[in-house]
């Protein structure tokens, strides 16, 4: 199992994020959980899910998005399991506890656990991944997105889009890792898969 324990920064000084994030996380990844995400306490919420792809996909946006500290555990789950994620538990909570709790320390503010633990491949692997986003441009998120958005788009069809020329579209992509990020992304999946499936039971 594969569980976000995710904290909102400084919530004393602002507003109260958490249940807008619970509902627009539910909506969009509700079919990738197996509950719906819940605020566990205070300005926190946990979500749980099988899937190490949307696991990923989530805890990029998270970061992405800013404000929050995001631990990524991977671990069992308790049987006979609960009817909801704050009725759950078992060593993917506790991994995902300790990962939250780590985060917070870090500039990045993310960090991935195993339950038991294993050397920090994943987590340092997905850190890098953090750190080369973290330089990207708007104009590199621009295109990003709209290649995430429309898989089958061209560089010279997005470039239309966007109403650049192929050749500023072929240079934003290779200056924003456009393409190494989605492999990465890929082999980090992977990865999630390989531990989910030897821990995870």
């Amino acid at each position: 199992m594969i569980v976000l324990t995710v904290d909102q920064v400084d919530s004393r000084h602002h507003e109260d994020r958490v249940d807008a994030a619970v509902r627009s996380l539910g909506s969009r990844h509700g079919r990738d959980l197996v509950a719906p995400p819940e605020r566990t306490a205070g300005d926190e919420f946990q979500l749980a899910t099988r899937d190490p792809a949307a696991a990923l996909e989530i805890a990029l946006g998270l970061v992405r998005e800013g404000g929050w500290s995001v631990g990524v555990g991977v671990g069992d789950l308790d049987t006979p399991v609960g009817p909801s994620v704050r009725a759950m538990a078992g060593g993917a909570f506790v991994a995902a506890r300790e990962a939250v709790t780590l985060a917070k320390k870090r500039p990045g503010r993310f960090a991935l656990q195993l339950d038991p633990p294993e050397p920090a491949h994943l987590d340092a692997l997905v850190r890098l991944l953090l750190f080369v986003r973290e330089r990207r441009t708007p104009e590199g998120w621009e295109l990003a997105d709209l290649l995430e958005q429309e898989p089958d788009l061209t560089l010279t069809d997005a470039a239309a889009r966007l109403g650049i020329t192929p050749q500023a579209a072929s240079q934003r992509a290779q200056t924003a890792g456009i393409r190494l990020d989605r492999e990465a992304r890929e082999a980090i999946v992977a990865l999630l898969a390989d531990a989910d499936a030897r821990i995870g039971g």
